[in-house]
């Protein structure tokens, strides 16, 4: 599986793709890929979800200035990486962005 610097460097040079879902999110929130570029250079995985449906993949935090973005991403080591969800979180459901709120 990926390591979060193998993560952070093909985000950072753009080597991913988009789900369907994840293009339509960023539409919707307004998210751009400069903030997702900008987020890899401080991310950090914040859950890990190895049995995922699909692949294993990972939800990651990072910050595009002060905007904290969540993303999910696969984490396959021989695949390119997809990212799945993108969002910016909530602090009524995230405890300093990192942990949720039960």
């Amino acid at each position: 599986m990926k390591t979060i610097e193998e993560i952070r460097y093909d985000l950072s040079k753009k080597n991913f793709l988009l789900s369907m879902h994840s293009s339509t999110r960023m539409i919707e929130r307004n998210i751009a890929l400069n903030d997702i570029i900008k987020a890899a250079e401080n991310a950090e995985i914040i859950e890990d979800y190895p049995t995922d449906k699909y692949d294993p993949s990972c939800l990651i935090l990072g910050f595009a200035e002060e905007k904290p973005l969540h993303l999910q991403v696969t984490r396959s080591a021989n695949k390119l990486m997809k990212i799945i969800t993108l969002y910016v979180p909530e602090l009524l459901k995230w405890k300093n962005y990192r942990e949720r709120i039960k």
